[in-house]
């Protein structure tokens, strides 16, 4: 059978696959559609085999929100190159795969990644994500996901620099307005900015501080005018530096960087939109992903590879 340019148009369309890809598709399965697809898929799951070793370090932290704003999910799905990230295409997935997010009961991503795809329940998860690589051409990983849910309030939300940084935050409240919103929305915004590792002090265990207090005592005695003070001061140092320390990582602790005066803390800046809207508000936690955190990223240096190609005509 003949494979004509409508044939090929239509099976790009249902697929997303390259023209070439389909035009060898329909020729190899005698322009039966259905066995096109599948030949297609099969050849997008080798294909992306073949991508995984490439490094995924760049992509998308997308949010997503219920409409009563009970529940929410961030997700972070890592693509090799910014050009993809910002990708219509892949920014579709991600929406796909946040709504996914929502719904699952997996309690950790090797769970989520091996049940049903949403979107197409004869592929898992992890399938649909090998279709989309062998489709966009680069390597993928659907990294982390968390939910947040909260009855007694609300979750807000917040997306820096088009999903380098995905934020939620869980308050509780018995007052829901736009003035408690937008506090939730500044709330969000410090989270971003100053990144944050504990909602409050309560939350720092023990063994940190016993850690930290060890390092800021060896600090002292390898200085030779420090290490001559009196242990009484030498102590009252060390634990003036842990308070120091707790507030630049404790988000209630944190000057507000919205502060007028550049004192007010996160804790102050809440407490006075609850007084002000008369309100009980606690900030009950969050969750902040960076694209990338924590991903060894691949240094191209393209004047070296470009002069060993030169080099090798």
């Amino acid at each position: 059978m003949a494979v004509t340019a409508g044939m090929v148009k239509e099976l790009r369309e249902m697929t997303g696959a390259g023209m070439m890809d389909c035009k060898k598709a329909l020729t190899a399965t005698e322009g039966d559609m259905d066995k096109a697809v599948e030949w297609l898929r099969e050849k997008g799951l080798a294909t992306a085999q073949k991508k995984a070793g490439r490094i995924a370090a760049e992509g998308i932290a997308m949010v997503k929100v219920s409409e009563d704003c009970k529940s929410a999910v961030v997700v972070e799905v890592n693509a090799e190159t910014d050009f993809v990230a910002k990708n219509e295409k892949f920014q579709g997935y991600v929406a796909q795969v946040a709504e996914q997010a929502m719904e699952t009961k997996a309690a950790d991503i090797e769970a989520f990644l091996a049940e049903p795809w949403k979107f197409d329940t004869t592929k898992t998860v992890n399938e649909a994500l090998a279709g989309q690589i062998a489709v966009i051409g680069e390597n993928m990983n659907i990294r982390r996901f968390v939910q947040v849910k909260e009855e007694n309030g609300f979750v807000a939300s917040y997306t820096h620099m088009g999903g380098k940084i995905g934020v939620l935050v869980d308050v509780v409240t018995d007052v829901v307005n736009d003035a408690v919103k937008e506090m939730a929305k500044n709330v969000a915004m410090q989270i971003a900015a100053l990144k944050p590792l504990y909602t409050s002090d309560k939350e720092v265990s023990e063994d940190y501080i016993a850690h930290e207090k060890e390092i800021l005592l060896a600090q002292i005695q390898n200085d030779p005018k420090e290490s001559q003070k009196p242990e009484k001061v030498i102590m009252g140092m060390i634990q003036g530096r842990i308070k120091k320390e707790l507030k630049e990582i404790c988000l209630l602790d944190q000057v507000y960087v919205k502060a007028e005066d550049g004192k007010q803390s996160v804790g102050q800046y809440v407490a006075q939109v609850a007084k002000a809207n008369g309100a009980n508000i606690e900030i009950k936690g969050f969750v902040r992903y960076e694209t990338g955190e924590g991903i060894e990223k691949k240094q191209e240096d393209f004047a070296a590879e470009v002069a060993k190609q030169m080099a090798g005509n």
